[in-house]
């Protein structure tokens, strides 16, 4: 996330953008509850709409 949106804008956006793909989570949220790495980077890769070689 900090190579597509920038450090500071990462954290924040890991805290206040919910994502359904993560449950309904924020990435903190599903990160606290242990989802995957793998699973909560291909719900913030989906959401973002990245290219296929940033998956």
């Amino acid at each position: 996330m900090t190579e597509q949106l920038g450090e500071d804008y990462a954290r924040v956006w890991a805290d206040q953008v919910v994502l359904g793909e993560l449950g309904n989570r924020t990435v903190k949220e599903a990160i606290e509850a242990k989802v995957a790495f793998k699973t909560i980077w291909l719900g913030v890769w989906h959401f973002l709409e990245l290219p296929a070689h940033d998956r």
